[in-house]
């Protein structure tokens, strides 16, 4: 495996393409066509689509019935079939083409050297501005598995074992290939990419063609059309598309006619985009001056992936299969030989977010947080009433964790009408508690209108270290005992007194850890911050936590005062304030203990998500830190914030990532209850994430330590 190659961590570059046409000229088209699939090619593209028609134009009306144009037509086939045999890509074309007494409108697949099959439209159209009836006949029912292509050189190898019997024959004069709506294009030197062909109209009707393949195996569906445009067409094609591309888990590629066909009754737009599972890679200009084409690279891992983990998609693909009675589909392998893509490094054709639970776009971010937020409202109010509304007991230390907590506590005691003194806000000062973060907890409770407390841990951590015969009950000082233990003395007696605190009072302990820490284990287990009678935060990854706490401060919820010290706590360093500060390290940081949030969040959205391989993920996080400059950057974001990290820093920090999820499952293994909130998923046992506290970290290590180079 070639670490930087694209193609070698899962991704395949796909090309849709638009280009000018001359109405009822294939030799000229098919020129045009050569020419754009000699750029794809030097770009390392294996699938690249023109549109409907193209080799003829699309509205050429009873001219596609002529004689002279359709011997033009296998003319042009075989000059593109004899071009092809020099080029990467996949290519799939339009054309005309005539089986027995009728006409089909056809997807015609070449690469290397030969005709890989012929895809008829399934469904023409004869309603409003359409009248294609007239002229070609449907592809559904066709009466034949193969074609004959006059004229065109047939593949090394003889005739292809899906022609009909009783056409060997006449192969002496063409090529006989693969025809019907049943054919998949595989490629074994690209794992995955399985592809399916459809034609214009067929993306329209209640049950397309591609939503079959995909059940059979299509990975990578494409479509190819004149599709005239009016207005609001351009929106309806990219809904069906993104909708095809996200329920049928698969890549989409749209490539529409443009410039040059016919307006004597229409007009074209030329649009081409590619989807991703619901994802927008890419798309060009409409109405162009010239061709166009969107370069993408879809990714094929992601895709099986996200297959594998919705076993409702297999469970559909087995009931349908059961009752269809279609028949088998056919599938038409290239293999290694005739398409060998690049194990080099190409670059990377489609944008990897940095922050994968946080959008970039600001609409969808503030959307994002207006339910994250209101998720967690809703969790809390529902479970204050199912158990008879008791008091909230909540330590609030002035972090982002506690801080969102405690707004979420308090939009939940509106939306239930009682009052916010129904909060006990506890604050409760240990060895290294910071001036600041104490004023902030104080602050924001009191500003809140929350019943507001301080209790000082230190006297009863002391006593405790002391009968625990621990260095600094003796009176030692220095950083040598400032160890786990003594860390976890003070969370611990902090969750033990909101336990004990809440009997008395009749309250729960509303839990403030995030779904960041739950996976990196940085939390105290059991009589410590693991634990709580319930927990809003455990589905919010760290990296989102700063921004909700600057959504609700700019929507207003809550007053001024409230707001003002919001904004302040976004400003604090990221530290448990467990160990006291020294010359050496004047606060103890978080991420110089366990990683950067923004690069551990990364690598957990990939392994909950997707399961990804450990050096894939470094790949796909070198494409998205490696510049600072590049891309772009969640609204808000501070500017100390947008940093670059190189591979050795990405892949020293996914070790410590992977070490620690394996050795702290046992944590998330007793997690309390709390709402799942993002898409990413949870790790809560009784959601997303089960996994026995035992399992071991090595082959994951290994894999990472072998495949990614350590400088």
């Amino acid at each position: 495996m070639v670490f930087r190659s694209a193609y070698d961590q899962g991704f395949a570059r796909v090309a849709a393409v638009t280009l000018p046409v001359v109405t009822a000229d294939p030799a000229a088209n098919a020129a045009a066509v050569i020419a754009q699939a000699r750029a794809l090619s030097d770009q390392g593209v294996c699938l690249a689509a023109f549109p409907e028609l193209c080799l003829t134009g699309y509205a050429i009306d009873d001219l596609i019935l002529q004689d002279v144009l359709l011997a033009e037509v296998l003319t042009a086939l075989e000059e593109l079939r004899a071009a092809s045999a020099e080029l990467l890509p996949l290519l799939v074309v339009g054309a005309p083409l005539r089986l027995g007494s009728r006409l089909y409108n056809c997807a015609v697949v070449i690469q290397g050297g030969a005709v890989r099959g012929v895809v008829p439209k399934s469904y023409p159209p004869t309603y409003r501005e359409f009248y294609e009836a007239r002229h070609v006949a449907a592809g559904v029912g066709a009466p034949a598995r193969s074609i004959l292509l006059r004229g065109v050189a047939g593949p090394a190898g003889g005739q292809d074992p899906g022609q009909d019997a009783g056409q060997d024959a006449g192969a002496r004069d063409g090529a006989v290939v693969p025809f019907g709506t049943d054919l998949l294009f595989e490629v074994e030197d690209v794992a995955g990419l399985t592809v399916s062909v459809e034609v214009c109209e067929d993306m329209w009707v209640p049950v397309p063609p591609s939503c079959l393949a995909a059940l059979d195996g299509a990975t990578v569906q494409v479509n190819i059309s004149g599709s005239p445009i009016t207005v609001g067409r351009s929106e309806d094609r990219m809904l069906l598309a993104r909708a095809s591309s996200a329920r049928n888990l698969s890549a989409y590629l749209y490539a529409a006619a443009g410039q040059g066909e016919s307006t004597t009754d229409l007009s074209w737009d030329g649009q081409t985009f590619v989807y991703d599972n619901g994802e927008l890679l890419g798309s060009t200009e409409r109405f162009p001056d010239g061709p166009r084409a969107t370069v993408a690279d879809v990714d094929l891992e992601g895709l099986l992936a996200e297959r594998l983990r919705q076993g409702t998609f297999e469970d559909n693909r087995r009931a349908l299969a059961a009752g269809s009675g279609a028949p088998e589909r056919r599938t038409v392998r290239i293999g290694r030989q005739e398409m060998a893509v690049p194990r080099t490094d190409i670059g990377l054709r489609r944008t990897v977010d940095r922050f994968p639970f946080v959008p970039d776009d600001p609409a969808r971010l503030a959307q994002d947080c207006y339910e994250a937020y209101n998720i967690q409202v809703a969790g809390l109010v529902q479970r204050l009433r199912a158990i008879g509304n008791p008091l909230v007991v909540i330590g609030v230390s002035g972090g982002l964790d506690s801080t969102h907590a405690l707004i979420v506590a308090a939009r939940a005691m509106d939306r239930l009408g009682r009052p916010r003194s129904d909060i006990h806000a506890i604050t409760m000062p240990g060895f290294a508690t910071s001036e600041q973060t104490k004023h902030n907890a104080l602050a924001l409770a009191t500003a809140l209108g929350c019943r507001v407390e301080e209790l000082d841990i230190r006297p009863t951590a002391t006593t405790m270290l002391t009968e625990m015969g621990h260095p600094y009950g003796r009176g030692e000082r220095g950083r040598e005992v400032y160890d786990v233990t003594f860390e976890n003395v003070q969370a611990g007696l902090r969750t033990d007194f909101l336990f004990r605190i809440a009997n008395a009072r009749g309250g729960i302990v509303l839990g403030t850890g995030d779904l960041s820490e739950l996976a990196l284990g940085w939390c105290t287990f059991g009589v410590g911050d693991q634990m709580s009678h319930y927990n809003v935060n455990g589905g919010i990854p760290k990296t989102l936590i700063q921004h909700l706490i600057r959504w609700v401060a700019a929507e207003g919820l809550f007053p001024a005062e409230a707001s003002r010290v919001l904004k302040a706590v976004l400003d604090t360093e990221i530290s448990p304030e467990l160990v006291p500060a020294s010359d050496s390290e004047p606060i103890q940081s978080t991420q110089a203990r366990i990683g950067p949030y923004a690069l551990q969040d990364f690598t957990l959205w990939h392994v909950l998500r997707r399961g990804s391989r450990p050096s894939r993920i470094a790949f796909l996080a070198e494409k998205a830190w490696s510049d600072a400059s590049a891309g772009q950057w969640p609204e808000g974001l501070p500017d100390s914030e947008r940093v670059s990290y190189t591979l050795a820093e990405i892949r020293s920090w996914e070790l410590v990532f992977l070490r620690r999820f394996f050795a702290n499952q046992f944590k998330r293994s007793t997690l309390p209850n709390g709402p799942k909130v993002v898409a990413g998923g949870s790790l809560s046992p009784r959601g997303d994430w089960r996994m026995p506290s035992d399992a071991s970290a090595a082959a994951w290590v290994a894999e990472l330590e072998r495949n990614v180079p350590p400088t």
